[in-house]
């Protein structure tokens, strides 16, 4: 019997590789466990924000689930995606990440399990993120709560370091335009 190499490595829980720049054909893994495919957010927004929860911008959260809260009805998908990646201040188990968000920002928007966004082991999904957004677009060069906007045709269109708010008037205007039906 023959076998597709990408059901070969699914079957034997190795990574299949993604299509070249199609931000949609990653996996991560959800933070209560199970695959969680970007696929399943095709056609959406999506912000994608590395957080940590012992961070001087933790409580970026708040206006993460704002957001959430004020535009998942018109579609906008926000994405966490811990890390500890930045001084080791997300040192909790996912279970741990998880409990802190809820209890302390009921959070409810998708989250996936804890990834390692610089460096050689970073999560291909943050590689494919700075390369389609070019020089100064990794948290390398920023920290955690570092911000990254995709359209509805799946491209990266925008990016945004720690400092800038989830609720800043330009990324609330950015995502409006997002927001807009696709051409």
């Amino acid at each position: 019997m023959v076998m597709p190499l990408a059901a070969f490595l699914a079957i034997h829980g190795m990574a299949v590789p993604a299509r070249a720049g199609d931000l949609m054909s990653y996996t991560l893994e959800a933070i209560e466990g199970g695959p969680l495919p970007m696929e399943r957010f095709r056609g959406r927004p999506v912000l994608v924000v590395n957080t940590a929860s012992l961070c001087g911008f933790t409580p970026q959260y708040r206006a993460l689930q704002d957001l959430w809260e004020t535009y998942r009805d018109r579609d906008l998908v926000v994405l966490g995606v811990p890390s500890n990646d930045f001084g080791g201040q997300e040192p909790g188990s996912n279970g741990e990440i998880q409990e802190f968000c809820e209890v302390n920002f009921a959070i409810d928007f998708p989250m996936s399990e804890k990834v390692a966004v610089t460096g050689t082991g970073s999560h291909p999904l943050f590689v494919e993120l700075r390369e389609q957004l070019g020089a100064g677009a990794g948290p390398e060069w920023n920290f955690n709560f570092y911000k990254y906007l995709i359209d509805r045709n799946g491209k990266a269109v925008a990016f945004w370091p720690s400092r800038v708010r989830p609720d800043d008037e330009e990324v609330l205007t950015r995502i409006e335009a997002v927001l807009e039906p696709a051409s």
